[in-house]
């Protein structure tokens, strides 16, 4: 099992835990990613949260959605929504965003169903998230739980593919690359 720890800062905030704690976590259960994710705050917080964070952990960091801030991690990852805030058409807002971020930089976008992985196969991507695999209380508007057929999805994507949406650490796929868990670390 590969994890990609996802770090929502509200989440944090509502369970009472800090950056560190949340990076110690990640480092005991051998994370090779963390996304840092924060829907509300300020551009200048996050930058200093991807320092903060970038100077506890030497792995891959990917920021959620604020491409502008590229600079201080590794990549981006954008869902389906935010891709069509940078253009209504998600093919040409892929390729907007690789020039801007370049291709040395990671980038990943969420799918949620076979359509969305069979159109990110055209795209210049490194990885894809698809889910979500179960309900999950942390996501409020999740389009639809994908269940088993999940690991059948995955198959078609030429991308990596990172298992999204009330993932746990001991769920088993075959075709599933990354684990994404954020609140289930917590346990």
């Amino acid at each position: 099992m590969r994890l990609y720890a996802l770090c929502d800062q509200e989440l944090l905030d509502k369970k009472g835990f800090s950056i560190e704690e949340f990076v110690s976590l990640a480092k005991k259960y051998n994370a090779e990613i963390i996304q840092y994710r924060n829907k509300s705050a300020d551009i200048k917080f996050i930058k200093e949260q991807l320092i903060k964070i970038r100077k506890l952990y030497d792995g891959f960091l990917v920021v959620n959605d604020k491409y502008e801030l590229v600079e201080f991690c590794d990549g981006v990852h954008l869902g389906q929504e935010d891709l069509k805030k940078i253009d209504a058409d998600v093919s040409k807002a892929v390729k907007i965003l690789r020039k801007v971020i370049s291709s040395d930089k990671i980038l990943g976008i969420s799918t949620h169903n076979k359509q969305e992985v069979l159109e990110a196969n055209e795209f210049d991507l490194n990885y894809i998230g698809l889910g979500a695999y179960r309900d999950t209380t942390t996501k409020k508007d999740i389009s639809g739980v994908l269940g088993s057929k999940l690991d059948e999805i995955a198959k078609d994507s030429k991308h990596l593919v990172a298992a999204i949406g009330g993932v746990k650490l001991e769920d088993k796929f075959d075709n599933i690359t990354y684990h994404v868990i954020g609140s289930g670390l917590f346990r």
